[in-house]
């Protein structure tokens, strides 16, 4: 049953930052090496709570696919590449991801594998969108709204902006304790479902990834501790 990872590291310090943003090259070389890895993706973020176009080199994150979850566990806990990060971050927190659902593709991709889904646990949402350029500003000018309405959301659990390019590749991640919740925010009337009629109208991106997954299992810490209820949820 594939597991997708999702591992978040915390850069403080210039020194530290200054490794990190050097390893978005060597690190694309090393990432295919790892035994028992499918499809990967090298992830930068934005500043606040990553839903900006300013880069924050403080946090970067790594995705990718294993076979099944003691692999995903074993490598991101131990290989000689996760390792490095982990000893030059401050923190970092690494999900486990079941995929229950999928559509759209990522860079002419299928990654992830669907699942029946158990309807037990937190779910998570994973968008993931190529911009075209004549139109980023645009959408740009939306995402501070989304934004915040994001961020006073009572029932979200977890939520960050990470993206492989800046400005025109970018990927929204965020972890809500039910189905019920997820769905009511994303169908409610306001900036998210205004810009969202607005994507379609526009035909704003070249190419779009829908995906949503149960939340299987998690080490490391973000923020000092798991986000709000996680560990709760999850233990």
């Amino acid at each position: 049953m594939q597991t997708v990872s999702l591992s978040l590291f915390r850069f403080d310090g210039t020194a530290a930052r200054l490794w990190a943003l050097a390893m978005m090259g060597m690190t694309r070389l090393s990432l295919p090496k790892i035994d028992g890895i499918g499809f990967w993706k090298l992830c930068g973020s934005g500043t606040g709570e990553g839903f900006t176009p300013i880069p924050n080199t403080a946090v970067y994150a790594i995705l990718a696919t294993w076979p099944n979850e003691a692999t995903a566990r074993d490598r991101t806990q131990h290989s000689k590449l996760f390792d490095r990060y982990r000893q030059r971050a401050s923190e970092d927190w690494s999900l486990y991801l079941t995929p229950v659902s999928t559509r759209g593709a990522w860079s002419d991709r299928t990654p992830f594998a669907s699942q029946t889904d158990s309807g037990h646990g937190p779910i998570a949402a994973l968008t993931r969108a190529s911009v075209r350029p004549s139109v980023a500003l645009k959408f740009w000018g939306r995402v501070p709204d989304i934004s915040q309405v994001i961020g006073t959301d009572p029932n979200v659990l977890f939520k960050i902006g990470i993206g492989e390019v800046p400005l025109l590749h970018q990927i929204t991640f965020s972890i809500w304790p039910d189905t019920s919740s997820m769905a009511h925010f994303a169908r409610r009337d306001g900036p998210h479902a205004q810009a969202i009629q607005a994507v379609r109208d526009g035909a704003w991106f070249s190419e779009e990834l829908y995906a949503r997954f149960r939340i299987a299992g998690e080490s490391g810490s973000w923020e000092g501790q798991s986000p709000r209820i996680l560990k709760e949820v999850l233990t």
